[in-house]
């Protein structure tokens, strides 16, 4: 039971909270702007916002190999602007709770993938029954909670 309360389990609902604000607010900017251009400036003051803290935590950046990390790990920051420009659209689209309750599902899904076949070199932990029956009472939940 100490396990839901872990650091990381807090920490883990605290991102789950923020990105619901963020896809909020990222959608209500795409309003008052355009998807592409509220994309952009969102990304424009993480960048900033990233650089502020390299700076005042003095993070060795130009330290690291980079050219000899694997390529595909670079992917997500293209995944980055799907995920912020897809999200601010939908919510527009289909309401917070719906949006939210459906990216949560599709996270869920290809979570339970990447770590049962150990993707992308995370530690490899087999799905058990349970897993598949708590996946299909989530997307029962999803189909009462969508509107």
């Amino acid at each position: 039971m100490l396990k839901y309360f872990s650091l990381p389990m807090i920490l883990a609902v605290i991102s789950g909270t923020s990105m619901a604000l963020q896809g909020t607010l990222n959608s209500q900017l795409t309003q008052k702007t355009a998807l592409l251009s509220s994309t952009f400036a969102v990304h424009l003051i993480g960048t900033f916002a990233t650089a502020i803290a390299i700076i005042i935590w003095k993070v060795p950046i130009f330290e690291h190999k980079w050219n000899e990390i694997p390529w595909y790990l670079y992917l997500g920051g293209l995944l980055n602007v799907i995920i912020i420009a897809l999200v601010a659209f939908t919510i527009s689209k289909i309401g917070v709770c719906n949006a939210t309750t459906a990216i949560i599902i599709g996270q869920v899904g290809i979570a339970v993938l990447i770590d049962h076949f150990g993707l992308f070199g995370v530690q490899k932990i087999p799905w058990s029954p349970w897993q598949i029956l708590g996946l299909i009472l989530f997307a029962a939940g999803a189909k009462i909670l969508y509107r």
